[in-house]
């Protein structure tokens, strides 16, 4: 019989358990997570490592460790992105909001992995480049005071995107965070600054990409989108993307990844090569709020981002 845990324990293994979600690991998640830290028992990666071989997912000791399968990773050294430990959801999490997000996240049921994903739309139509711009907002408009699921109940503004109608490059997220929620705008807290800093080692400029998420709202406490969330507003966001249609598409996360790609598979076999989607290229890569809690994977996230980098055609800028 495990002894019961103080809140503060629960809270440091509730962490952990979003490390490996974070890493795609999601066999970890058969159980309702509240049952897992119990089985646990007292914090240590000891306890840990076991629960973890319990449902059938790696320990610490497997993590960090593969290579980028592309050769052109090599050619180029990862650049110094600003690092930070602390969890912050979309990189924003404010301590008022601690136990909103613990209880939030410790009542979840087992994640994704059981659930259905709607399939994709059909492609559009080609918009011509001049009149991008004029159809991306009739879908902002489409989407109106949008009250199609339960995450209106506690937005303060729709985030729907930033970035240029004619990007050749693109990014997709998870979902709004505080500051996005406060501002309108996707990635403007510290996971956006990194991001920033991640498009300018590819030698572009922020107003050169498009930025959207899967869902439009922010999630209560920065938990992951629900599948009924993430369904019903995933369709404008193909939409978004049949529009502005870039050459290359980055999903940041595993959240991304699963609903773009329609297939639920941990992060690391979808990394490291190009996928076909929609007639373009598509990128896996680690969530920019993923790489503020372990700076150690900004290595990988870099060779990602040059395998995007050699289908764009791009070279890094050089230093000084």
């Amino acid at each position: 019989m495990t002894r019961p845990l103080d809140p503060a324990t629960r809270e440091a293994l509730a962490e952990r358990l979003r490390f490996y979600r974070d890493l795609g690991l999601t066999d970890f998640y058969r159980r309702p997570v509240a049952e897992t830290i119990e089985l646990m028992g007292a914090p240590g990666e000891g306890a840990l490592a076991e629960g973890a071989r319990a449902e059938g997912a790696p320990g610490p000791s497997h993590l960090g460790t593969r290579e980028s399968d592309s050769a052109v990773a090599q050619s180029f050294r990862a650049p110094s992105f600003p690092a930070a430990a602390e969890r912050v959801g979309d990189g924003k999490s404010t301590s008022a909001e601690t136990q909103t997000t613990q209880a939030n996240f410790l009542a979840e049921e087992p994640a994704i992995k059981s659930r259905k994903i709607s399939h994709a739309p059909e492609i559009g139509a080609v918009v011509p480049a001049q009149e991008r711009a004029a159809a991306l907002q009739l879908i902002r408009d489409e989407i109106g005071d949008c009250t199609r699921c339960a995450l209106h109940k506690g937005r303060n503004k729709i985030v729907f995107a930033d970035g240029s109608p004619t990007a050749r490059l693109m990014f997709v997220g998870e979902g709004p965070g505080a500051d996005e929620d406060a501002q309108g705008l996707p990635f403007v807290g510290r996971a956006g600054q990194l991001l920033n800093n991640m498009i300018a080692a590819m030698g572009l400029k922020r107003e050169e990409v498009y930025i959207a998420n899967v869902v439009k709202c922010r999630p209560p406490g920065n938990r992951t989108p629900e599948p009924d969330e993430a369904n019903t507003c995933s369709p404008f966001l193909f939409r978004q993307i049949d529009v502005v249609r870039p050459q290359v598409l980055v999903a940041l996360g595993a959240t991304a990844a699963t609903y773009l790609l329609g297939q639920r598979q941990p992060l690391a076999g979808l990394r490291g090569r190009v996928h076909a989607f929609r007639g373009m290229s598509l990128i896996v890569t680690y969530h920019p709020a993923f790489l503020l809690r372990d700076p150690r994977q900004k290595k990988e996230a870099w060779a990602d981002l040059q395998i995007a980098m050699k289908e764009l055609g791009l070279k890094a800028p050089k230093k000084g």
